[in-house]
Order: structure tokens, then sequence, then C-alpha cells
């Protein structure tokens, strides 16, 4: 019982990597939904990992709006840790 091999075209490759960066959802989902085996499907997002490996995603408008509030508030506990060592040397000061 031979079965032949499928081959896919590198478009049809493409979309399939496509969909497991674009949508976040495993990729044995996407595979079972394509019908097509969760290896060969790993083993193409791997290459497409190592072929871009240099190049960075931009930064949706949400991860944009985070990444903002979080220097934020990085700035503010910066201060905050400032200020409280100032004061606990100062207090340390005066008790001596």
């Amino acid at each position: 019982m031979t079965e032949s091999r499928r081959r896919f075209t590198p478009e049809y490759k493409d979309e399939a990597v496509k969909l497991v960066i674009d949508s976040g959802r495993p990729v044995s989902a996407i595979a079972k939904d394509l019908g097509i085996n969760e290896g060969t499907l790993g083993s193409w997002v791997a290459t497409w990992h190592r072929a871009h490996q240099g190049e960075e995603e931009p930064l949706s408008m949400s991860e944009r709006a985070r990444l903002r509030e979080l220097e934020k508030e990085n700035r503010e506990l910066r201060m905050e840790r400032e200020f409280l060592s100032k004061a606990a040397a100062f207090f340390a000061q005066r008790h001596q």
C-alpha cells in the first residue's frame, strides 16, 4: 500500500504559514483545518522563521498603546524609587 506524496505549491505553503503567524492559533489546529500533517506545517513555519529571523513584526495599535502605558508606569516607578531612596538616606542621617 503506497501513498503518493502530496506536493504543495510555494504559494500554498506561504498562505498556511501566514495563517499560523497571523492568527496566533496552534500549528496543530491549523494543520487539522487544512488537512495536512502537523509536522509538515511546523517545518514550514520553522523555515519561515529562519528566513525572517532578523525582521521584526510591526506593533499593532493595542501593542503600541500598551507599550506607552508600561513606559509611563516605568518612569513613575523609577521616580518613586529615587524619592524613597533619598528619603531613607535623609532619615538615616537624622537618626545618627
